[in-house]
């Protein structure tokens, strides 16, 4: 039987308790959104960008640009089913409940607790107002086969479609939503580099497709 790598998020911290989650089937899809907001300028004549004609021209065609955020979308499929028929304790008395758990835990604020430590705000460290308990999201590192990326999780939507006599969930499909972190990272740095060679064997296929052509 083949040997399949499996996606993970995995929380980026001194975490209590350690959040990290395996996907026991990876996503069939993965939803990947990204643009740009162009500045063209308001003089007359520019009709959507000024005019160009060699290749050293083409910087002054917009004014501005912003790169927006990337976000990914993935549905998920959690069954317990296979580790119950195979006597996994934790899976047999609690089905996927626990994986249900870690993703509610990856979601929710943190505050910074002894130690350096990150717990769940909602355990009531700190303050009572939001600024005394400095709460912060979660950074994940979502792994998927090559690509390690730093993220935040901003959504998270579950539908439990199978549960034991207990009422605990044993399967259900979950749809994850991220949003990509691209500051100045060395998770980021690294895709980056893996963007800029992956476009280079690209060109390197293109080139040899023509000349193929060509011949």
């Amino acid at each position: 039987m083949a040997n399949f790598i499996k996606g993970a998020l995995v929380e980026y911290g001194l975490s209590l308790p350690p959040l990290a989650l395996i996907f026991q089937f990876n996503p069939e899809t993965i939803s990947r959104s990204r643009s740009i907001t162009v500045t063209t300028g308001n003089a007359p004549g520019t009709r959507g960008g000024y005019d160009f004609t060699t290749p050293f021209e083409t910087p002054r065609v917009a004014q501005g640009v912003e790169l927006q955020k990337e976000s990914f979308s993935i549905d998920v499929l959690f069954d317990g089913t296979e580790a119950m028929d195979e006597g996994d304790p934790i899976a047999q008395a609690f089905g996927i409940q626990p994986q249900i758990d870690t993703l509610k835990s990856m979601l929710e604020p943190k505050t910074q607790g002894p130690g350096g430590l990150q717990v769940l705000s909602s355990l009531g460290l700190g303050g009572s107002r939001a600024f005394q308990r400095q709460e912060h999201a979660s950074v994940l590192l979502f792994i998927w086969g090559i690509q390690i990326l730093p993220v935040f999780l901003t959504s998270v939507t579950i539908n439990e479609v199978a549960h034991l006599s207990s009422l605990l969930p044993y399967r259900a499909k979950v749809q994850l939503a991220m949003e990509v972190i691209e500051g100045n990272n060395p998770f980021t740095t690294v895709d980056k580099l893996r963007q800029t060679a992956g476009a280079t064997l690209n060109l390197g296929q293109t080139v040899g497709s023509v000349l193929g052509a060509l011949a």
